[in-house]
């Protein structure tokens, strides 16, 4: 008997980036579920008016765009900024939907991108202890199975079930508390090679936004595990100085793959401790103090006099 495949609804946030949002609007469309699934769009508003011509020609694209199932688009009229589009948006879709695939606009996806995500979405639908799918691999490690299970989030290219929202804290405050009350701040920045606690310390402080360490540390706090992929479906474009929130570049650069990532239900459900030294092996090379240190260097000599 042949099972109907099930197409989770697509939820994107754009503000003023139109060739991002074309780019990972053509990618999407090179995915053959693109035509069966539901797009919802969330579009900010301008948060001045230098940025309005590149918010209104990004609406304009929205509007044009054929080859889904069908478009919502939900136009801003004040702006919200993408921690309130993306908390918003996701708790509202998932009051119609138990599942949703989360996109932004400066994202390019796998032709494979779709029939992986939906695939994984089925698979742990009932798995109480996986809460995450991503689908973005930036540590290009070779060690990584094809897919694994972690303690630890990552926003570029993902997904989640009504089920785990529900345990999405919005209190920075909170979750700070809690991973400093139970010691859990040294596992949480993979043994202090990343400082995520710092990161939620800062939007406890006002001093970033970051719904992304949220979801995060509600997971972990929550001891809910991601479904990760040790092949890259999704790559990040925004390194290129267009967005608010990148920086980085080639140190969370991934390699693309086309073919069909199989998924097959990982059991034991329990963290992958191999795939959690292997990140924590990147985060050490890449932000360790002498890497830190190099790379300071090498922009001073380039005249890159920024932070």
């Amino acid at each position: 008997m042949t099972t109907t495949p099930t197409y989770a609804p697509i939820l994107l946030f754009t503000y003023n980036r139109p060739s991002h949002t074309r780019r990972l609007v053509e990618s999407l469309l090179q995915n053959p579920e693109s035509a069966e699934s539901h797009l919802f769009i969330y579009s900010d508003a301008p948060h001045n008016e230098d940025a309005r011509p590149a918010v209104d020609e990004v609406r304009r694209y929205i509007h044009s765009l054929n080859g889904f199932k069908q478009v919502d688009i939900v136009e801003r009229t004040e702006n919200w900024g993408l921690a309130r589009n993306v908390i918003d948006g996701v708790t509202t879709l998932l009051r119609d939907f138990d599942r949703v695939i989360v996109l932004e606009d400066d994202l390019i996806l796998s032709p494979a991108f779709l029939r992986f995500m939906n695939e994984a979405l089925e698979t742990y639908k009932d798995e109480p202890r996986v809460g995450h799918i991503q689908a973005c691999d930036f540590t290009q490690d070779p060690s990584l199975p094809d897919t694994f299970l972690i303690k630890w989030t990552g926003s570029w290219g993902w997904a989640t079930w009504r089920r785990a929202w529900r345990l999405f804290n919005p209190d920075g405050r909170a979750l700070l508390h809690e991973l400093e009350a139970n010691g859990l701040t040294r596992t949480f920045d993979f043994n202090g090679t990343y400082r995520y606690t710092r990161m939620l310390r800062r939007q406890v402080e006002g001093k970033n936004n970051s719904w992304a360490i949220r979801w995060n540390a509600s997971l972990f706090l929550a001891d809910v595990l991601s479904l990760n992929v040790g092949r890259s479906l999704v790559q990040n474009g925004g390194f290129d100085g267009s967005g608010t929130h990148c920086g980085g570049g080639g140190l969370y650069a991934s390699v693309l793959r086309q073919e069909p990532l199989p998924v097959i239900k990982i059991t034991p459900i329990e963290e992958n401790q191999a795939a959690r030294r292997a990140y924590a092996r990147y985060y050490h090379r890449h932000f360790g103090f002498w890497a830190k240190a190099i790379r300071r260097i090498k922009r001073t000599l380039r005249g890159d006099f920024g932070a």
